[in-house]
């Protein structure tokens, strides 16, 4: 507890500032998008004593002369603070206090860092991590308990997929689980299964007959996992995210950072289901929290699984699997009762879909409640990954806002191919076809899935190639979006998202003086350029939260609190 103390007490001298003032940040080449998405230009930002932005300066135009304060700007780039419209705050967190797989290459390097790590903490009862990915490492195959067996055989191991929707045990945890050759694939999960026996790999609902063993987290390790993400999350510009999938676990550690004042990032929450929305806030959505930092205003609920493990629900077999379709986790009426439940007591809908039939049912249920439940409900799909051509003008024409993460489809152009073929690819990863039929944008990284770099996302957005510039000239290139579109999506857009644009997602008088100082210029720097764009500075409320140079202080001492 003592190194969780120093490390939240770290980042608070850190970032340490003066109380709200009046104040000018000068100096910057500013860029920020009004309500319609254009571009509105500036040299200066005027500050006021809320933390929120009094006025927007030009070259031509003169500075007050009473002022608290004056920060130069040095020359950098200003945008409005970056909103990750989907990610998982403490996933992230505790991405970075596990064992990562997300930068191995094939299964050896995999099971040399799960020795590495076994041999690192002997003391740790349970080998747990996340970020395998058996495409990634040509493997054919999904990886097996054996695989894990030859490396740690005394200790149980779990390790999710990159994407969350699969785990891989060894034997011991399966041993814990009682998971045997008789054991049943639960309802929305499959025991992949070798021979009569299972081979270790437990996708979506099944995860949980091994996951449930594991050793529950602390509140101080929470705690951990939250400055970790914090820093995470600062230091690329990003300001706010959408925290899909929020418990009463992590809501309780986010009130614990709010109350001991370092809250350092807007979280707006989406419970992670009806159970989890109803002790969190009870019979309505909560209020905006610790200076517009902290609410729960809506459910997130699943529909499928992912393409990688094949649990995406698809309207037509899987082209390099033909007997599946994947994983429907709710039947129709299911879904409609849980929007139902949500909608009745106010809260927004944001509804897990990456499959063409899981994206259709998700786009009947809207239609279904939207004479009912009338008015601004801004429902919501999720990923949004693979539609039909003919349902995507229903996103528009229902309202619903398309929650998507660009750099999934640089990361699973190759897989989507191999798991739906070339002749089902036209409704994949659709963003220019979304907005062409007036529909909605909201990008986001789904971090720790995707690192939570947004500057990536803007890149791919507007290329639809990944960071090695392949495949040249985009993945179906027609579904590429403009530089504005692709800010829009990260600022405005995702705000909008959140009912959050009265709040945040630009530099508009009245706003919080959310704002990042970065070395480039996105509307102007090649795509290789703003891959490796760099945040300088982070402030949110008109305050510093992030300063490249200080955070090594915080690295420093979070690898002390380490050891």
């Amino acid at each position: 507890m003592k190194a969780i103390t120093r490390l939240a007490a770290a980042i608070c001298i850190a970032f340490a500032a003066p109380v709200y003032a009046d104040g000018m940040v000068e100096n910057v080449n500013g860029i920020t998008l009004d309500k319609d998405g254009k571009v509105v230009r500036f040299s200066a930002v005027l500050i006021d004593k809320e933390g929120k932005i009094s006025q927007l300066l030009t070259s031509k135009e003169k500075a007050p002369k009473q002022l608290d304060f004056r920060h130069d700007g040095r020359g950098l780039t200003m945008l409005p603070g970056l909103i990750d419209a989907h990610g998982h705050v403490m996933g992230l967190g505790f991405a970075a206090l596990t064992l990562d797989l997300s930068g191995t290459n094939s299964l050896e390097e995999a099971q040399a860092a799960i020795k590495a790590y076994a041999t690192k903490y002997p003391e740790r009862r349970w080998i747990v991590g996340r970020g395998w990915n058996q495409e990634k490492w040509g493997l054919g195959r999904f990886p097996t308990s054996a695989d894990l067996d030859a490396v740690v055989a005394d200790r149980p191991i779990w390790l999710e997929r990159v994407d969350g929707h699969a785990g891989w045990a060894n034997s011991k945890a399966m041993e814990i689980a009682g998971v045997t050759g008789a054991s049943k694939s639960p309802a929305g999960g499959r025991i992949e299964m070798v021979g009569a026996k299972p081979s270790g790999i437990f996708v979506d609902a099944a995860s949980d007959l091994v996951a449930k063993h594991i050793p529950a987290p602390k509140p101080a390790e929470r705690d951990l996992a939250l400055a970790e993400a914090q820093k995470a999350l600062l230091s690329v510009g990003v300001t706010s995210i959408a925290d899909m999938g929020t418990t009463i676990e992590d809501w309780q550690s986010y009130r614990r950072a709010g109350d001991a004042g370092w809250l350092s990032i807007r979280i707006f929450g989406y419970a992670g289901g009806i159970d989890n929305m109803v002790a969190i806030a009870g019979p309505r959505p909560t209020p905006w929290l610790y200076d517009d930092k902290l609410r729960l205003g809506g459910v997130k609920l699943y529909l499928d699984g992912a393409l990688g493990s094949r649990g995406a629900w698809l309207k037509k077999p899987y082209a390099d699997a033909p007997g599946q379709t994947g994983l429907s986790f709710l039947a129709s009426a299911e879904i409609r009762n849980l929007m139902v439940r949500a909608s009745m007591d106010g809260f927004q809908t944001a509804v897990h879909a990456i499959g063409d039939a899981a994206n259709a049912d998700a786009i009947g249920a809207v239609e279904d409640l939207a004479e009912t439940y009338a008015g601004d409900r801004r429902w919501r799909i999720e990923h949004v990954q693979i539609v039909d051509p003919a349902d995507l003008p229903r996103l528009a024409k229902n309202g619903i806002i398309a929650s998507m993460q660009p750099v999934h489809q640089t990361s699973d152009r190759l897989m989507a191919e191999a798991r739906l073929g070339p002749e089902r690819l036209a409704g994949a990863y659709a963003w220019n076809s979304i907005l062409k039929a007036g529909g909605k944008l909201a990008f986001g990284s789904d971090t720790p899935v995707e690192a939570p770099n947004p500057f990536a996302g803007i890149a791919a957005a507007m290329t639809r190639e990944d960071a090695q510039g392949q495949p040249f000239g985009g993945w179906i290139p027609a579904e590429r979006v403009t530089r504005e579109q692709a800010l829009a999506g990260f600022t405005i857009g995702a705000a909008y998202a959140a009912f959050a644009e009265g709040k945040v997602g630009s530099l508009t008088p009245g706003h919080r003086a959310d704002f990042i100082l970065v070395d480039t210029d996105p509307l102007l720097a090649s795509p290789a350029q703003i891959r490796a764009a760099r945040v300088k500075e982070t402030w949110l409320g008109g305050r510093p939260v992030y300063k490249q140079d200080d955070i090594a202080k915080i690295n420093t001492l979070n690898d002390a609190t380490s050891r």
